[in-house]
């Protein structure tokens, strides 16, 4: 019954406590059984809360009992992502700094989740200020690849993505600002999903009206990512970019004839993203599974001239305007090269910041020209398939070096400062059995989309569905 439980659909588990198949505290026990058995292999979840998590789950199984109005989430077991604040549950960030650091209120997204029934069960590990896509910090260590345990599990969503992937949990929310919800989905082989700037409302920030960094789902099925999206999603007086749609807008059925689509696929941004042979090597079989559903598929990609100045300019603005004063009293504590980024972000004039802006919004144009013709872009999550645990970044792809932390991201990074929709799709293992996802971009705002065109190759490829042999 466990195991029936714990690799079950969000959906499923919902439908079957409100059909009284399962207690809530069934579910919960499953979960924690799970995470006990798993989760010292791979250092996902962080800060355990396994008797609040019991207690709130009688609470919905009592309440639904009474025949009180239950939410969508009612009863599923949620770990949180530990920069992420939760009320009442210590929140470190990954940093010394805040390693004791317990908030006396929600943010926004964790409000979201609890109101719809959601039973917190802990918090899952990120790098240090989520800043990299390889999960590792001083205060709790290295979240290891559920499929090969000596491999990174990306990042900085990796400890979520990795209980996923074991089972620990069935639903999961994250944070995407140069691939934080796609790389670690890519290497765990789980769906991650970087919504459209302002779909999911953040609160509080520093910085409301910044649109490269955003809030989003993970899951192990498109479907149950969008369920979550239902959630998160929807219009709120705090964030001044909140978009006005409905978050029930994404609790649709996601089926539907993709056939006459028109997509392209760009294996490496026009030459701007250098892949690993052993990621295109699973890639470009995969992508045929749209033909195969009608679509038609041509190489193309927009021109995204003057994305890399974007999102570095914005995000060396964004870490110093958001950790800048902690750096100046504690440097000794942060990792070099979140340092080195704040302090680029220093040497930053006014005149940088606006011509930034200036290239967004060229590109803004330059891709919204490009979904004139196409109705998706198809291209890699990583460019590399998950590395070395031991390292902090590739230090080449495909005999190109990668000068900094960010290099490799490319394909996530340079998305991310285009504003669209992207999602991350299991898409197949390599020859060693690594996981590679495949990256669906849509139109501005197009987000749905996006989840119905990859609920359409989940479903005809079934990648997702491989389990890692330690679950």
């Amino acid at each position: 019954m466990s195991e029936e439980i714990h690799f079950a659909s969000a959906r499923e588990i919902v439908h079957r406590i409100r059909a009284r198949e399962l207690s809530a505290r069934e579910v919960v026990r499953a979960h924690l059984d799970q995470i006990e058995r798993t989760n010292p292999q791979v250092n996902a979840i962080v800060t355990l809360v396994a008797e609040r998590a019991l207690e709130q789950a009688r609470d919905a199984d009592d309440r639904l009992a009474a025949g009180a109005d239950v939410g969508p989430l009612h009863g599923l077991p949620v770990a949180h992502k530990d920069t992420h604040a939760t009320k009442g549950i210590r929140t470190t960030s990954g940093s010394p700094i805040f390693a004791d650091l317990v908030p006396d209120a929600d943010e926004l997204v964790i409000e979201r989740m609890r109101a719809a029934g959601a039973i917190t069960i802990g918090k899952t590990n990120v790098p240090e200020f989520a800043a990299g896509s390889h999960t590792f910090n001083p205060v709790f260590g290295l979240t290891r690849n559920p499929y090969d345990l000596s491999r990174s599990a990306g990042g900085s969503s990796g400890g979520a993505a990795a209980a996923l992937a074991c089972g620990m949990h069935p639903v999961a929310d994250g944070s995407d600002m140069g691939g934080s919800l796609r790389n670690p989905a890519s290497f765990c082989n789980v769906v991650g999903f970087r919504p459209s700037p302002g779909r999911v409302p953040s609160w509080p920030v520093p910085a409301g009206w910044s649109t490269m960094g955003v809030q989003g789902p993970m899951a192990r099925e498109v479907a149950d990512a969008a369920l979550l999206l239902s959630v998160l999603a929807g219009p709120d007086p705090r964030s001044p970019i909140a978009l006005e749609t409905p978050g029930s807008a994404f609790a649709v059925p996601l089926d539907r004839d993709v056939a006459g689509l028109r997509l392209a696929w760009s294996p490496d941004l026009g030459g701007r993203a250098p892949v690993d042979p052993a990621v295109t090597g699973v890639l470009e079989p995969a992508v045929k599974a749209f033909e195969d559903l009608g679509c038609s598929v041509e190489e193309a990609c927009p021109d995204l001239s003057g994305a890399d100045e974007v999102f570095r300019t914005l995000r060396a603005w964004h870490w110093d305007l958001a950790l800048g004063p902690l750096l100046d009293e504690r440097r000794a504590d942060f990792k070099p090269s979140l340092a080195g980024n704040i302090d680029a972000g220093r040497t930053l004039t006014g005149t940088d910041v606006g011509r930034a802006e200036t290239l967004h919004t060229a590109l803004f144009h330059q891709v919204r020209e490009f979904f004139g013709r196409y109705d998706a872009l198809l291209l890699p999550v990583s460019q590399v398939p998950p590395f070395d645990a031991a390292i902090e970044y590739p230090g080449e792809i495909a005999g190109h070096p990668m000068p900094d932390y960010l290099e490799w991201m490319r394909s996530c990074f340079l998305v991310s400062a285009t504003g669209c929709p992207a999602l991350s799709v299991p898409a197949g293992f390599t020859q060693d059995g690594l996981p590679v996802g495949l990256q669906i971009v849509g139109p501005h705002r197009a987000d749905l989309a996006v989840l119905r065109l990859g609920h359409a190759f989940e479903q005809a490829t079934r990648h997702g569905t491989h389990r890692p042999a330690i679950a």
